[in-house]
């Protein structure tokens, strides 16, 4: 089978390399102008044919590599993990300065968490040759329920219960959340700032 990218395959490559360059430089920077590390780690992932099918089949699009390419905006998805609250502010800024990349659009998930206590920082970003790309940004615990809440409940058709679950996730969510305050708060008063 041919891969559903098609022609587009390559500069999609080059444009996950691109902004992976640019992330890791602007690492290196935001770490001389604050004199710590900001970002914990970067994930970085193309996505898996199977998921572009699955999101096109729900959105009725038909999967050719233009559509696809053109209607799907993280087939490229950059993952930023920053340790504190604070450095999440800046590394969102940071992003927003990237040389060559146009912010599409943003969505505050920190700010205004889902119902299901989701949090992160999302950014549709463009390159000049016009490919998209998504850059999520959050802390190391909103990153850990984000991945624990994905391993237990991705694809599964959950019956039993699935009130319950979806308020305990919640929970844990708002803990990790208060968390991550209360570690903000703890550096602030180490670095005299409170």
């Amino acid at each position: 089978m041919e891969n559903v990218y098609g022609e587009h395959y390559g500069r999609l490559i080059a444009l996950q390399e691109e902004l992976q360059s640019k992330i890791a430089l602007m690492d290196q920077e935001l770490e001389r102008e604050n004199d710590s590390r900001l970002i914990d780690h970067v994930m970085v992932r193309l996505k898996s044919e199977e998921s572009v099918l699955e999101k096109c089949a729900k959105r009725g699009l038909t999967p050719t590599p233009d559509v696809i390419v053109t209607n799907i905006h993280d087939i490229v998805g950059i993952r930023i993990v920053s340790t504190f609250l604070d450095d999440t502010l800046k590394v969102i800024d940071a992003v927003r300065r990237l040389p060559s990349i146009t912010i599409v659009e943003e969505k505050d998930y920190i700010s205004n968490a889902k119902p299901n206590g989701y949090r992160s920082y999302h950014m549709i970003v463009r390159n000049e040759e016009g490919y998209l790309a998504e850059i999520q940004i959050r802390t190391i615990s909103m990153d850990t329920w984000a991945a624990l809440e994905h391993d237990i409940k991705y694809k599964k058709d959950i019956k039993a219960n699935k009130e319950l679950i979806t308020s305990e996730l919640k929970r844990c969510a708002d803990e990790l959340a208060s968390t991550d305050i209360s570690m903000q708060t703890i550096r602030n008063m180490i670095n005299g700032q409170i």
